[in-house]
């Protein structure tokens, strides 16, 4: 006789210990079999990343249009959806790997470039060098570069990161090719009290803000009393350009997920739950889809690989509040009370979800876990520092010029981040400061710039590691400015429920509203670090407590800019409006760069049309001067691709660049004609950028012109950007507001 339908399924979904050992080691030797093949087979393969920043910046109209291009071009290939890689400022990327090559990766491709960039690799003979960023991978392909060796990637070592970029995040194939569920597999295989010894020997700390011992954490829980303890995996990003966490889930969820259930496993929770913001969609999705295929190879739910472990994970959405980022906010949310923290102890580790112990680790901590088991402590203990082991991800952002997600040895030194894997700081611009730390972080000046990123350092500095935000400012930033940013942001996000941080960051803030509207008082510094160090001391939570951070840095490293705004009425940053200099009109003065990105101008000539100064750069070097009756002097930008790109000017008629210019360099060509510049006898000092009244000579950075430009002025008023710009078809010109 037949078995009833529900106890077939309920067989073939729960196969003997035995079985299910031996089908997953099965799973992951096939996916490693056909990882090979993919990677040697004969098939070409495109690659696009195809995260959030990668959508965002225009991947997915690539991946929708790039089958009808492949078919167009007769060109059979693979197309494989990845993860972020990290450089963020290079995207869209799309690479094509053909057999027995490695991967050539192009930057910022458009839909328009994309069937050249095709053509040009699998017809033409060769990857079509003026959009290559470099190679991916082993070998060499031809003369070009290794993005591997460069700056962007050299300082880099891939813990957390190491399989985003690299595979299909919806294939589990791809993660069990790369050795995935090998760290759990051992785990199962070792006493909890173990597996916890193993963490605790690598030396793993927190990587959410606090740096707490991760080992140590897990044994409070594992030794706490309870008939039921919870894991929770704090995903709520909330720092203001912060996206460590969604790039680690969207582009790997699995190595989030096999984390949890080693650490579930360690600490003896059955329940574990991802309490993320729904605001990360594309998270979402891809942990939902992920879990579906844990519980296909018996990695979840019950009796997890035949050790008599089980264990179910739920998501909890959050609805974006910046406190619940705290842990014990964080539960009463999940809880479904109003999310505010309460008073410790009781410690979640001993009463926390539900009342039960509970354990709280945040995305990046989780995603080192499988890799220590995998490889083992002593291999992860030989990256970073003594105190500090391990990798750190950050979230490069501000005045740089690769900003995006980078993976760092613990030890490495400010300088190296910025000017090596940053790129430097962006138009050539004097460093100034770096916010570590998110809005609770501090901002650290030049004189930390060869300071080595770990706990104590930065602690020393006035500033925290936090969850890894790391904005970069440069000379024309106002730090005071700053601080009122960020506080603004903390003091809009405070629970209320403590006092010292509810009123106290109210009465900062109005005090730094007050200094960069002109108003300041003396006294106003004094009253800031003493409200600051109140707060700090007696605020509830880690946002009250932190909170003050930005202010008190920026106080203590840059107190003349406070000074400056309160007794001479000046923004030494150009940044605060009410502090900046006005015409006889009472007219706004505006502050920006044109910046241009060469390689991308096609020499449209939009952009001379739109300009109703003339301003913009003409491809006619007598344009300008034949359409104009009055005959006025022009200014030479420097070439675009090898070419001499003359603009019109018609508004100095005495040439004051040339008055100006110390070495003779810039000089008039006739009367009504060109002023041109003399690269060999030009020394860069800016001289003729800063006298013109106008903006128009330029100064030449890396690749890229910069224009001082303030003319659109209307447009500017109404919050709007310059007309050349809003024309560019091809979004060379980019408007920078200072």
């Amino acid at each position: 006789m037949a078995l009833p339908p529900e106890l077939g399924r309920q067989d073939r979904l729960e196969p003997t210990e035995g079985e299910k050992t031996v089908n997953l080691d099965q799973r992951i030797q096939s996916a490693k079999d056909n990882w090979k093949a993919e990677q040697e087979g004969d098939d070409v393969r495109v690659y696009v990343g195809s995260a959030t920043c990668g959508l965002a910046a225009g991947a997915r109209g690539i991946l929708n249009q790039l089958p009808g291009i492949l078919a167009d071009l007769n060109i059979e290939a693979q197309i494989v959806p990845v993860g972020c890689i990290g450089m963020c400022f290079a995207e869209p990327l799309v690479d094509i790997q053909e057999p027995g090559k490695p991967r050539v990766s192009y930057r910022n491709v458009s839909s328009e470039v994309l069937p050249s960039i095709l053509e040009g690799q699998l017809k033409n003979g060769g990857p079509p060098k003026e959009w290559v960023f470099g190679t991916l991978g082993e070998g060499h392909y031809g003369e070009l570069g290794r993005l591997e060796e460069m700056a962007v990637l050299a300082p880099q070592r891939r813990i957390a990161l190491r399989n985003c970029g690299w595979i299909d995040p919806t294939l589990l194939d791809h993660y069990l090719a790369r050795d995935g569920y090998v760290g759990l597999q051992r785990a199962l295989g070792m006493k909890p009290e173990e597996v916890i010894q193993e963490v605790v020997d690598s030396g793993l700390r927190g990587r959410g803000g606090g740096g707490f011992p991760t080992g140590l954490k897990w044994s409070f829980c594992r030794k706490a009393k309870g008939d039921q303890k919870y894991l929770i995996c704090n995903a709520d990003e909330g720092d203001p350009g912060a996206f460590m966490d969604r790039s680690v889930l969207e582009g790997d969820p699995h190595a989030v997920l096999e984390g949890m259930a080693i650490a579930a496993y360690a600490i003896g929770a059955s329940v574990a739950y991802i309490y993320i913001r729904a605001e990360y969609p594309l998270a979402v999705q891809r942990l939902l889809h992920a879990m579906d295929q844990m519980r296909e190879i018996g990695v979840l739910g019950k009796d997890l690989l035949g050790s008599g472990f089980d264990l179910e994970i739920k998501i909890k959405q959050g609805a974006g509040a910046f406190v619940c980022g705290e842990e014990t906010a964080l539960i009463a949310s999940i809880e479904g009370q109003r999310g505010m923290p309460r008073p410790r102890p009781p410690f979640p580790a001993n009463q926390g979800l539900f009342g039960k112990p509970s354990n709280v680790n945040n995305v990046e901590t989780l995603g080192n876990v499988a890799s220590i088991l995998r490889e083992g402590s002593k291999w992860y203990s030989g990256f970073g520092t003594t105190e500090s082991p391990g990798t750190k991800t950050f979230a490069l952002t501000g005045k740089v010029n690769n900003p995006g997600l980078i993976e760092v040895p613990m030890g490495i030194t400010l300088r190296e981040v910025v000017y090596g894997v940053g790129g430097g700081v962006l138009d050539g611009r004097p460093f100034k400061a770096a916010q570590t730390g998110g809005p609770s972080g501090g901002c650290l000046p030049e004189q930390f710039l060869d300071m080595p990123i770990e706990y104590a350092s930065l602690a020393k500095a006035g500033s925290i590691m936090g969850s890894g935000g790391l904005v970069i400012m440069d000379d024309l930033t106002c730090t005071v400015d700053i601080a009122r940013y960020f506080l603004t942001f903390t003091q809009n996000e405070s629970c209320g429920k403590c006092t010292p941080c509810r009123v106290g960051t109210k009465e900062m803030l109005t005090i730094l509203e007050r200094i960069c509207d002109g108003k300041g008082q003396e006294g106003d510094i004094e009253l800031l670090e003493e409200l600051g160090d109140s707060i700090k001391k007696a605020s509830l939570c880690g946002l009250g407590q932190t909170a003050p951070n930005p202010t008190l840095t920026t106080i203590k490293y840059f107190r003349e800019e406070y000074e400056a705004h309160i007794r001479d009425h000046t923004c030494p940053g150009q940044t605060c409006k009410a502090l900046l200099p006005v015409d006889s009109e009472a007219t706004l003065v505006h502050t920006g760069l044109i910046r241009m990105t060469a390689d991308r101008c096609d020499a449209c000539g939009k952009c001379v049309e739109a300009c109703a100064v003339a301003h913009s750069e003409s491809k006619d070097p007598e344009l300008a001067m034949n359409e104009d009756p009055l005959p006025r002097p022009r200014v030479r930008l420097q070439p675009v691709r090898g070419v001499t790109v003359p603009t019109s000017c018609r508004h100095c008629e005495a040439a004051a660049c040339v008055l100006v210019c110390p070495t003779g360099a810039m000089a008039k060509t006739g009367q009504g004609g060109p002023v041109l510049c003399d690269d060999d006898v030009c020394i860069g000092c800016s001289a003729c950028v800063i006298a013109c009244p106008y903006g128009v000579p330029e100064a030449y950075l890396e690749g890229e012109k910069i224009t001082k430009c303030d003319l659109c002025i209307d447009r500017l008023d109404k919050g709007g950007i310059p007309a050349c710009v809003e024309a560019c078809p091809t979004t060379c010109l980019e408007w920078v507001k200072r």
